[in-house]
């Protein structure tokens, strides 16, 4: 096991904030719980208070979750057997619960995912796409401010010659242009 409850619910109170599934109904199943069944957690004072609907769920939620990890392990581990008992789908859908799923189906830890592994294109660094970059600028550059008045026509083969492009492939862009 590993991680005490009240451990375990530090990490699980992000998941549990955001999970839409916690409506006001179960929330209040949760409370009425443990305030009944563990009336030493959860006094009747406090489940009146963490019951009021004029207060939002996610609100209401956040303040029991902080309140039960004041209250120490016994509260965070009833908490758990609540959620257990109430909402089985949340309640196996925890991160701490599918790390442990997955440590005793896996016992060989598989290698951590790095996020920005997910967006690289090329094993290039930064210089490449800022050389490639800036030569597709100065080529648009060039294209569109390169209009300069000359005598001859011949001033477009010398400028494709000035960049080292071979004489067929000179003669094919020069009818284009």
């Amino acid at each position: 096991m590993g991680d005490s409850f009240h451990e375990q619910l530090k990490l699980d109170s992000w998941f549990l904030k955001s999970d839409r599934r916690l409506d006001t109904e179960l929330v209040d199943k949760l409370i009425l719980q443990l305030n009944r069944i563990y009336p030493q957690i959860l006094t009747d004072k406090e489940a009146t208070r963490f019951r009021d609907l004029d207060v939002p769920t996610c609100v209401r939620l956040a303040e029991l979750l902080t309140y039960l990890q004041e209250k120490g392990e016994e509260a965070c581990r009833e908490f758990y057997r609540a959620l257990h008992l109430h909402v089985e789908d949340v309640y196996f859908s925890l991160p701490t619960r599918l790390r442990r799923h997955t440590d005793s189906v896996d016992p060989v830890p598989s290698p951590a995912v790095i996020p920005t592994d997910r967006f690289v294109l090329n094993n290039q660094g930064p210089l490449f796409f800022l050389s490639c970059f800036s030569a597709v600028a100065g080529a648009a550059f060039l294209y569109y401010y390169g209009d300069f008045k000359t005598v001859s026509g011949s001033s477009s083969a010398l400028g494709l010659a000035a960049l080292g492009i071979g004489r067929k492939i000179r003669e094919v862009l020069i009818w284009y242009t």
